[in-house]
């Protein structure tokens, strides 16, 4: 008896540890996926200009800055019509600029990557305005 009891218990044991380790794995390629469509690339080394591009795409969009830092290369805003909170971060990489956005409602994570093209869309046309100083 208590063997086919141990036998059991080993065995649910090695199950519930297959299904964590599928979930693990499950979730760093949804993060892999968040990250990607979080994250845009732009081919300038001009730091300023494309964290200045970012806080005035942010305000067209509604949102009231918090919070800027170009030394860190962080923009933190708020957006009282949608209740969103966005944080934009930027770092050099070789001769591009990384931008990568996380936005939140409330406590959750907004996770739709229509909410983040839009936002690059928008960046993209203030950039490109800017450099071709039509602004």
């Amino acid at each position: 008896m208590k063997k086919s009891i141990l036998i059991c218990l080993g065995a649910l044991l090695l199950a519930a540890c297959a299904t964590t380790n599928q979930v693990a794995l499950e979730s760093k390629t949804s993060q892999v996926a968040t990250r990607n469509y979080q994250t845009r690339s732009f081919d300038t080394t001009d730091k300023v200009n494309v964290m200045n591009n970012i806080v005035a795409t942010m305000q067209d969009l509604g949102f009231v800055i918090e919070k800027a830092d170009k030394e860190i290369g962080t923009i933190s805003g708020f957006s009282f019509t949608n209740q969103t909170t966005m944080t934009v971060s930027v770092r050099p990489q070789g001769k591009s600029m990384i931008v990568r956005a996380n936005a939140s409602k409330g406590t959750r994570a907004i996770t739709e990557p229509q909410a983040y093209q839009n936002f690059f869309n928008a960046l993209s046309q203030s950039l490109f305005l800017t450099a071709n100083e039509v602004l």
